[in-house]
């Protein structure tokens, strides 16, 4: 159930202030439709920040966007943040993700529809969720997965640190799931 407007740690703006603080501080509107925007907005400057850093790997990323969506479902799971899974169980459907593929990163080592693209860069998400780093050996089946891309690779490793911080944040602040919106698609199951 999601907690009435201001209960989360931080106070949700409502959503014609989240949208003026969107405006003067360069973000999308339709973001401050969202309720971390609304806990972010509270600190414009900040929002802007981490807005400009997802929305750069979301839409003009050089990662693939099927494997950027398995590193945070992965992150979503291992941190138990209800808010990325099911924010990202969306994305990940309406770019064609399969459920079985979402679902498997839950114990992606045992699921046999993961090639060696897939489980390397997994890999390396449990690694820097866990470690706080990649492992060598994680990052050289990255670099021969990515081909080398240097470009590639330095955007994995953002993308990784980037969403582990969301869900930290989003934690930390008892950001609440959007109104109407179910937790934890599309069984209800949470680490």
């Amino acid at each position: 159930m999601t907690p009435p407007l201001g209960q989360a740690r931080v106070p949700r703006l409502p959503l014609d202030e989240a949208k003026a603080a969107a405006d003067e501080a360069a973000v999308p509107d339709y973001m401050a439709e969202l309720s971390i925007f609304q806990v972010l907005l509270n600190h414009p400057a900040l929002a802007r920040a981490v807005n400009d850093l997802l929305a750069t790997m979301l839409w003009h990323g050089s990662l693939d966007p099927r494997l950027r969506e398995l590193v945070i479902m992965r992150i979503g799971w291992l941190t138990a943040c209800d808010y990325e899974w099911t924010q990202h169980w969306r994305v990940a459907s309406r770019l064609g993700v399969s459920a079985e593929d979402l679902l498997a990163v839950r114990d992606w080592q045992g699921y046999d529809g993961f090639g060696p693209t897939e489980r390397a860069v997994l890999a390396a998400t449990d690694d820097v969720v866990r470690d706080g780093a990649v492992s060598a050996a994680s990052w050289a089946a990255c670099a021969r997965e990515l081909q080398g891309d240097t470009t590639v690779l330095i955007e994995l490793v953002t993308a990784i640190g980037a969403w582990r911080m969301v869900a930290s944040v989003v934690r930390s602040l008892d950001v609440p799931l959007e109104e109407g919106v179910a937790g934890w698609p599309p069984d209800g199951r949470s680490p």
